[in-house]
C-alpha cells in the first residue's frame, strides 16, 4: 500500500491553509504575517530585555533604515523592505550558522514563500537586484545595531560581522522591546500606510 504523503500545509489564524511547498498568493493574509512575525524571536531569543526582540520589530527597523538610506525610494520598495523577512511567519527565523548547516532547502522554501507574498501585495515575485541589495544592506545595518544593543556583541565583534553604518542612518533610532500584540499592531499600521501611499501614487 502506498504511503500517504506527509502534510506540508499549515492552518493559519485567518482560516487560510498555506502549502509551504507550493504557496499561492490567495493563501496569504497580512494579518497572519503580522501576527506570526510578532511572536518569532530574532537571535534565537538570546537578547536582553523582558520581551523577545521579534522579526516584526526588526522588519519595522529595516524599513526605517532603508527609507533613510534612500529618501526618494518608491513606497513599493519600502513595502518590500517591511516584508523582507515575511516568510519567517511560517518557517521561523534561523540564525546564519543553522542555515549554513541545513544547506539550500531552507533558502528555497523562503524564496517560494517570498515570491507568493510579493505577488499577493502587488510586488514583483523577484525584486530587482538593486532593490534587493539595498534592502539587504539595511538588514545588515539593523543586525549591527541589534548585535551591540541587545544581543551581547562587542562593538569590535559587530564591526567584523556586519557593515559599520554611517552615523546619520542610526541617529534617533532605538531597539524597541514591547509586547507582541503592540508590535503586531505597529507592523499592520506601517503596512497599511505604505499600501495607501502606493495607491495614491498609482
Amino acid at each position: 500500500m502506498a504511503r500517504a504523503a506527509k502534510r506540508a500545509w499549515q492552518r493559519m489564524l485567518s482560516g487560510r491553509r498555506l502549502d509551504l511547498l507550493d504557496p499561492t498568493p490567495m493563501d496569504i493574509e497580512i494579518a497572519d504575517i503580522a501576527h506570526g512575525l510578532a511572536f518569532v524571536a530574532r537571535w534565537n531569543g538570546q537578547t536582553r530585555g523582558d520581551w523577545a526582540y521579534t522579526v516584526a520589530e526588526h522588519s519595522l527597523l529595516v524599513e526605517q533604515i532603508h527609507a533613510r538610506a534612500d529618501p526618494d525610494c518608491e513606497p513599493r520598495w519600502r513595502l518590500a523592505a517591511l516584508l523582507h523577512d515575511a516568510p519567517e511567519y511560517v518557517i521561523g527565523d534561523m540564525i546564519s550558522p543553522v542555515k549554513a548547516a541545513i544547506g539550500s532547502e531552507y533558502g528555497e522554501m523562503d524564496a517560494r514563500l517570498a515570491a507568493a507574498i510579493h505577488r499577493r501585495f502587488g510586488l514583483p515575485a523577484q525584486l530587482p537586484v538593486a532593490v534587493r541589495r539595498a534592502i539587504k544592506r539595511a538588514d545588515r545595518i539593523s543586525a549591527w545595531l541589534e548585535a551591540i544593543q541587545i544581543a551581547g556583541f562587542s562593538r569590535a565583534e559587530a564591526d567584523r560581522l556586519f557593515p559599520a553604518p554611517e552615523p546619520e542612518l542610526l541617529q534617533g533610532l532605538e531597539i524597541r522591546l514591547r509586547p507582541p500584540l503592540e508590535t503586531r499592531n505597529a507592523y499592520l499600521a506601517r503596512f497599511n500606510a505604505l499600501i495607501e501611499e502606493m495607491d495614491r501614487k498609482s
